[in-house]
């Protein structure tokens, strides 16, 4: 198989597989349909998915559509994100979603791997950092802490979203930590989507102090070994660019870009 052919066939299988499919929701958490779009409310901020070509919305019915999403949130007094994948039809989408006052956040490459060909070893921290799995409200808020001293923003509510997860669905998401000294240097979770080929590595946060000794490798390489032993056939992730290049080093394939366009309310 060409590069080209496989990078088709991992977009192919995301597209198909991980668009408009979501987790069980946790308590207060729904999931509504408009059409071909997928609305998710209930959580830190409203949220925005559906197929490639969105169903086939075009010009004023696209702005319809965005208009309503935005309209929906604003009578709730939140915020919502439009996710916009960079191989979308209709090109236009961003300009439209800017123009209903969506404000685009920095954009992600999602990297897919097929677990069965991942060059990972066996998972190797440096010598004075520990990993382990957690669960408890306390690991919990402290990984919340390390994600707002890492992001520089406020994500406090990751402790709630974590925590509902694993109410819902326990054996879904496993959480890992790394410590050295008793501190929280760095924090990621896979979340296995059951009725798919996928799994999702997310978080990854790492200290900036502790950037580049290999503790972010380790927990990837922790995580593909535990999605290994379920048999998952990929890896997803949605990386930022600091991540991006390890993960491709790894043996992960770029397939396309996301970029959630945002919508906040002026109070």
């Amino acid at each position: 198989m060409t590069d080209t052919d496989r990078t088709a066939t991992l977009l192919a299988a995301y597209d198909a597989q991980m668009r408009a499919v979501q987790p069980t929701p946790a308590p207060g958490i729904t999931y509504e349909h408009d059409g071909a779009l997928l609305r998710v409310v209930g959580q830190h901020r409203g949220f925005v998915t559906g197929p490639r070509d969105w169903g086939g919305l075009r010009g004023t019915g696209l702005d319809a559509a965005i208009a309503r999403q935005r309209d929906f949130f604003a009578a709730r007094g939140e915020a919502v994100e439009w996710k916009v994948r960079g191989h979308d039809d209709p090109a236009d989408l961003p300009d439209r979603l800017r123009a209903a006052g969506f404000v685009p956040e920095p954009q992600e490459t999602v990297v897919i791997a097929p677990v069965a060909d991942l060059a990972v070893p066996t998972p190797a921290p440096p010598p004075q950092v520990t990993l382990r799995q957690v669960a408890d409200d306390a690991d919990l808020d402290r990984i919340a802490a390390l994600e707002t001293a890492v992001w520089g923003a406020d994500m406090t509510w990751i402790a709630e979203y974590l925590r509902g997860r694993l109410a819902v669905d326990p054996d879904g998401t496993e959480i890992y930590v790394a410590e050295a000294s008793g501190e929280l240097v760095s924090a990621a979770w896979v979340a296995f989507r059951p009725g798919t080929d996928f799994a999702m590595l997310l978080g990854g946060s790492t200290l900036a102090a502790w950037r580049g000794r290999g503790v972010y490798r380790a927990l990837v390489a922790l995580r593909a070994t535990r999605a290994a032993a379920r048999s998952t056939a990929y890896l997803l992730v949605e990386a930022s660019d600091d991540s991006a290049p390890i993960l491709k080093r790894l043996g992960f394939t770029a397939v396309t870009t996301t970029t959630p366009y945002v919508w906040t309310p002026a109070d």
